[in-house]
């Protein structure tokens, strides 16, 4: 085995059971390869994820798996990010709600994983705002606008298309348009603003044909405020036929107008306004085992 032990980090709590499968996962793991080194790390509180990661990367040669959602996981990456210069690859091994990256990337099961042992470079998003006021990765998405609020109702509820299409219905009721200023001087108000290092988010919403997490590229799809049935026909859409082809870039600025909520791999922050804030590419930035 490539790597010097297999550390699992979940959320004992979490209502995927994401305990059960990291002990499952260990004893398949040792079934295979009795010799292995597999240590359970369960997390104690919010952000702990990302402590844990940063301490196993700094260390030899783990192979990190997020027994996870999409949060968890990003979480485990910001952690790898934080160990700077690491010998660490990482993995995420479904165990959240919408588990979007699993779902796209589609990573082989761990034993046979490791049986491979494919290591791959992946691309990450990185927001920053005001420079280093808030600095962090994402595997998958960041979203501006009516994003964070239909992905928040989204997580909610089961999945399904036609119950899904009606919580983004309802989500535009007491919604009102994110007011940006470009990179050019243009001042804009927009209803939905994401960048995206995979193709899909919030289980079906599918973003656009082009997008691939390992092409030094992201896609930022734009919808600007418009009457409300216009943007709810574009998200019915993104629910059912999906948005096609977006375009691609390596960088992407913008000043907030007013506050706004921002939602980053399924978690939701918050940006202020004057904010200036920065999405870049950072190609092949982790190591990933497929």
């Amino acid at each position: 085995m490539p790597f010097d032990r297999v550390v699992l980090i979940f959320n004992p709590h979490s209502t995927g059971d994401a305990k059960g499968k990291a002990h499952q996962l260990r004893d398949e793991v040792l079934a295979g390869r009795p010799d292995a080194r597999v240590e359970l790390l369960p997390t104690e509180f919010a952000g702990h994820a990302r402590t844990l990661a940063r301490e196993a990367a700094g260390d030899g040669r783990p192979l990190i798996v997020s027994v996870s959602g999409d949060g968890g996981y990003n979480e485990v990456v910001n952690g790898i990010m934080d160990a700077g210069d690491t010998h660490a690859v990482a993995t995420v091994v479904a165990a959240g709600n919408a588990n979007d990256h699993h779902r796209v990337t589609a990573p082989r099961p761990l034993p046979e994983a490791l049986a491979e042992d494919e290591v791959r470079r992946m691309d990450l998003l990185r927001l920053s705002v005001n420079g280093e006021k808030l600095a962090r990765y994402a595997h998958s998405y960041i979203g501006f606008g009516i994003t964070p609020v239909v992905a928040v109702e989204l997580e909610k509820g089961t999945k399904g298309s036609l119950r899904e299409i009606v919580t983004v219905v309802r989500s535009f009721n007491n919604f009102r348009p994110l007011r940006v200023e470009l990179a050019d001087g243009g001042r804009i108000a927009i209803d939905s603003l994401v960048f995206s290092n995979i193709p899909q988010m919030a289980k079906v919403l599918k973003l656009s044909d082009n997008g691939d997490p390992e092409d030094g590229l992201f896609e930022v799809t734009l919808t600007p405020h418009e009457p409300r049935w216009r943007a709810v026909t574009k998200a019915v859409h993104a629910a059912t036929t999906g948005l096609g082809e977006q375009p691609s870039v390596t960088d992407y600025r913008f000043t907030a107008l007013k506050a706004a909520p921002l939602q980053i791999d399924g978690e939701v922050l918050e940006i202020e306004e004057g904010d200036r804030v920065q999405i870049e590419i950072a190609p092949g930035a982790l190591a990933v085992l497929r």
